[in-house]
């Protein structure tokens, strides 16, 4: 089987860890008797000072015509602190999300034996954590509406969700956790945002198509006492 990656090192530790990326897929390459071809492209701050843009047509191309995307990293600290840049390294990748449709970002979170001590948080807390997240990644206040006013003395961020984008990413979630504990909690501010009204109001519903899934919520201000 031939499968096409695109990799995409990006800035800062981005091509370092790209690298040993690489070197574990060639591993599977030769245990399983895989064929990947790898093609590489800028984005981020380094296709900035080559292209002039954070996502070349030539990289999004690639990556469109791939089976898979490798992703690195991407930012660079002179357009973090220079807040007049007009174009930034992140805007690539938010671009990139929007293109290919990336609207699930799973973060599996677990602890390991052998790395309790390493842990800043107390044994007894962090032993036995295994939980993943799910978090929506092309709506909300990143894709929103922005606004400056002619003065530039106030700016704004607007955050909006729709009944689509909340639902495609809880069914994900809902289907995950019944392969799992059976138990999936919405982390959101409901207490005082409408979009997080919003996520309760259509997860609830979902919910109901998966009965053998608890379903509960918390604030996010209350997270450390509910995920573990």
């Amino acid at each position: 089987m031939t499968i096409k990656i695109a990799l995409l090192p990006g800035d800062g530790v981005g091509p370092e860890v790209l690298a040993q990326a690489v070197k574990c897929l060639e591993a599977v390459e030769e245990t399983f008797n895989l064929h990947f071809i790898f093609k590489e492209a800028p984005v981020g701050a380094i296709a900035i000072a080559k292209k002039g843009v954070p996502l070349p047509e030539s990289t999004l191309k690639l990556c469109k015509e791939s089976d898979a995307v490798l992703f690195g990293a991407i930012g660079d600290p002179k357009y973090d602190n220079n807040p007049n840049a007009k174009v930034r390294p992140e805007q690539g990748l938010l671009q990139l999300r929007k293109e290919l449709g990336l609207f699930a970002n799973i973060r599996p979170v677990l602890s390991h034996p052998t790395l309790l001590n390493k842990s800043p948080l107390k044994k007894e807390v962090i032993s036995g954590t295994d939980f993943v997240i799910y978090r929506e990644l092309t709506g909300g206040i990143y894709f929103g509406e922005k606004k400056l006013n002619e003065e530039g003395t106030v700016a704004s961020d607007l955050c909006e969700y729709s009944e689509r984008e909340i639902s495609r990413i809880a069914h994900l979630a809902f289907k995950a956790a019944k392969n799992r504990k059976r138990k999936l909690t919405l982390v959101d501010k409901a207490n005082v945002l409408e979009s997080s009204r919003l996520w309760r109001k259509v997860v609830t519903k979902i919910g109901e198509s998966y009965p053998d899934v608890a379903l509960d919520f918390c604030l996010w201000t209350m997270l450390r006492c509910r995920l573990f």
